[in-house]
């Protein structure tokens, strides 16, 4: 009896990180969007037939049901690249007097916001910024000190603008491009990689499946019979940070902030209790939503409401409570938003959808298109 106990128990192996390894070719990895957002191609992803479809976005509304409550994440990239110099000091001769001056270029890169005037960001080159040390933006339009350390190279900064911070990294920032991105930015990518839904600033990356949505479609959607919410999650630098580890589970995953409200808290709690469809659009309103869920449970509610961190790493084994279907961009090998994506629909049946989409010339990436999986 006690070999055949030991016999059942389940024997469950660590995920590999080339478990979730493809290969891209870099042409596959779209540097713009398409004119009309909404003729980006769609790849259907059938999970109870095991079938796969090429469509185009926008077909989307006619293949719903037409009772699905469909979560949008209304955040809006701020234009978080920063280019500035050092200000030093000069001794004058005698060592009486000293005179400030400008030093080489220093590029901030703007993460995530700690406090109103205060960001985490990555600046470069790094080493030579120390605590304490100030940067100039312009002709002194915006200013930031030094003010903290953190891990892998960020720096805190405390910022300083006579018309207000956020005015002045709206007009002297640029657009933090993805890094597979491979120019500058430009200005159209000011409202290229906004969505629709942008409402709520405070991202430095955006929810790129919502990229391909048109006033045009939504209102489709609406027709057919679709309930609208909206959430708001700040992407992160992390969204774009590889797992280097070779066992998964070990990755350490970023933090990302977020926010439901108390309308899309009831939205979502009469969906579920109506057995109605919740179609989440991007891998944030999924890490949200879930993440919202799992703080939910012990209040009683489908899903906590207010502000809250998201630190959820959904991975293969996951029991989702919100989602039930998920539209999403292609996203790279050895990514955390892989393994998001494979946890949801199946890891074998992604990776074969993903070689499809490869073979059949589909775009990837932020402005490429995107997978329906239902």
């Amino acid at each position: 009896m006690k070999e055949a106990a030991q016999a059942e128990t389940p024997r469950f192996e660590l995920m590999k990180l080339s478990d979730f390894d493809y290969s891209l070719p870099a042409e596959r990895i779209a540097q713009r969007p398409l004119e009309d957002r909404s003729r980006a191609r769609m790849l259907l992803v059938k999970r109870a037939e095991e079938g796969l479809e090429d469509r185009t976005f926008a077909e989307l509304p006619k293949l719903l049901r037409g009772d699905e409550l469909v979560v949008v994440n209304n955040t809006r990239v701020l234009p978080a690249r920063l280019f500035g110099w050092r200000r030093g000091i000069r001794a004058e001769k005698g060592g009486k007097h000293a005179a400030e001056y400008l030093t080489a270029e220093i590029e901030v890169l703007l993460t995530r916001q700690i406090e109103p005037d205060v960001w985490e960001a990555l600046v470069r080159p790094g080493r030579k910024v120390r605590v304490g040390e100030q940067v100039v933006f312009a002709s002194g339009e915006l200013e930031a000190e030094v003010i903290g350390r953190g891990e892998l190279g960020l720096r805190q900064l405390r910022f300083a603008a006579k018309g207000g911070v956020k005015k002045a990294i709206e007009r002297l920032g640029h657009t933090p491009l993805p890094p597979y991105i491979e120019r500058a930015d430009d200005e159209a990518d000011r409202t290229d990689y906004q969505t629709i839904f942008a409402r709520e600033s405070g991202a430095v990356a955006a929810p790129t499946a919502a990229l391909h949505f048109t006033p045009e479609v939504v209102a489709a959607m609406k027709a057919r019979g679709v309930e609208l919410c909206e959430i708001t999650l700040h992407v992160g630098l992390g969204t774009f940070q590889s797992i280097h580890e070779k066992d998964v589970e070990q990755h350490k995953i970023h933090s990302e902030a977020y926010e439901i409200s108390e309308v899309a808290e009831e939205q979502i709690a009469r969906a579920r209790s109506t057995k109605r469809p919740v179609l989440a659009i991007g891998t944030t309103v999924v890490r949200a939503l879930e993440d919202a869920a799992q703080k939910g449970e012990s209040y009683g509610f489908a899903v906590r409401v207010g502000k809250a961190e998201a630190q959820i790493f959904i991975r293969p084994g996951h029991a989702f409570r919100i989602v039930d279907h998920l539209l999403t961009n292609f996203h790279l090998p050895k990514s955390s938003l892989l393994v998001l994506v494979a946890a949801f629909a199946g890891r074998e049946r992604i990776l074969r959808a993903y070689q499809h989409a490869i073979a059949q010339g589909f775009r990837f990436c932020s402005y490429g298109d995107c997978m329906l999986i239902r």
